[in-house]
């Protein structure tokens, strides 16, 4: 089974991880200082917190902002369901936009239309979590103005998009949001094994970030409540959490950044490759403003069901049975048992479409030939029966 997507580990990367666990230091030490520092020279942004998940980065980001009970938080249904839950963890609501149909991002039409309706009812969103699909970035300029006009936070997941551009910056440089999440999952465009990063331009947000994903606890004196100068000393200040990132993880994750950027080029020609082989089917590719550069760390094709005779789940079987690890992302949020107790969502059709039209298919880091050519040959014969 070719997967549709992996990590790709080196000689490197396993001398960097042989040498924490052979150090005085497997967590807490100074490799997660050193990958943090590595973060904001790549990304250009003021400070950066290693976590142990994207999902903890989402959540420390919430709590930062100071979501609160009762508060909204607005995101979209195609998404991994933490993009959502981060606002449940902290007793606010969740609400969902749309999609373009063409990006299959947050649709910037919809989203107006739907702060303005909220503006009446007196139910904006504290926060919007943008989600850069497969790596595409948002029209961030856009949202951005809506967000200084409704006066809403914005946090990106760019879980997918570590190492995208938007506007010639890479994604994460703290230009158009409050906070950017990544995720550093082996799926994703590098790993730690598990882990996450949040990055901001804020260092209000930064220090509330750290103390929430420390237990709550800091020992910085400035930050003392009780001005106690001593090593000994520290105050748990908030209800925080253990969601640190160990060294070991952290000496992964920097040895894999040295490499991302030939990553992406690899998966950037590949994507160009397949949309060149495919172009005579009946299917159609995520549209890529020309504004943005993708790190593709999905490969997404949309199936023109007005043109095929089979339905969906006929040819995501076929590609399985060939092989091909293919894979929904995401089923709508709202579709889900938990978020369907909730409350009633509507006037979310793309996303719904999308789920019923939309498979990802393999695509790596590294260029292997022959497993690029199977995906090809492949997808042809399939989508040619």
């Amino acid at each position: 089974m070719i997967p549709y997507s992996r990590q790709s580990i080196n000689k490197k990367d396993l001398d960097n991880v042989k040498k924490v666990l052979l150090s005085d230091y497997l967590t807490q030490g100074p490799e997660v200082k050193k990958f943090e520092k590595d973060i904001q020279s790549y990304l250009k942004v003021n400070y950066a917190l290693a976590l142990n998940s994207a999902t903890s980065a989402l959540h420390v980001a919430c709590l930062a902002l100071d979501l609160r009970k009762d508060d909204w938080l607005w995101t979209v249904p195609n998404t991994f369901v933490a993009s959502a839950n981060c606002a449940q963890y902290c007793d606010a609501k969740v609400d969902f936009v749309d999609i373009n149909n063409e990006t299959f991002n947050i649709c910037f039409k919809k989203l107006e239309k739907k702060l303005k309706i909220a503006k009446k009812l007196k139910k904006l969103p504290k926060i919007l979590v943008v989600v850069h699909l497969g790596g595409n970035p948002c029209d961030l300029f856009e949202i951005k103005k809506l967000s200084r006009k409704y006066k809403f936070k914005i946090i990106e997941d760019a879980s997918h998009a570590l190492g995208s551009k938007y506007r010639n910056s890479k994604i994460g440089n703290g230009k158009f949001s409050n906070v950017c999440v990544f995720s550093l999952h082996p799926v994703k465009p590098i790993t730690s094994g598990e882990g996450g990063l949040a990055v901001t331009n804020d260092k209000k947000i930064y220090e509330k970030m750290k103390i929430f994903g420390n237990h709550g606890v800091t020992r910085s004196y400035k930050d003392l409540k009780k001005k106690i100068k001593s090593h000994w000393y520290y105050e748990q200040q908030y209800l925080g959490f253990n969601y640190r990132m160990s060294d070991i993880h952290a000496a992964l994750a920097r040895s894999q950044l040295s490499r991302l950027d030939q990553f992406i080029k690899t998966r950037n020609e590949i994507a160009e490759l397949y949309k060149k082989e495919f172009k005579s089917l009946p299917i159609k590719f995520q549209s890529i403003n020309n504004k943005s550069f993708s790190s593709y760390h999905l490969f997404i094709i949309y199936l023109n069901s007005k043109i095929l005779k089979k339905n969906y789940d006929y040819y995501f079987n076929r590609l399985r049975k060939n092989k091909l690890g293919v894979n929904l992302h995401y089923l709508p949020l709202h579709k889900h048992p938990y978020y369907k107790k909730l409350k009633k969502y509507s006037n979310l059709n793309n996303s719904e479409e999308y789920s019923k039209s939309a498979i990802s298919i393999p695509i790596l880091n590294i260029f292997e030939k022959s497993k690029i050519l199977k995906v090809i040959k492949t997808i042809k014969k399939v989508f040619s029966e």
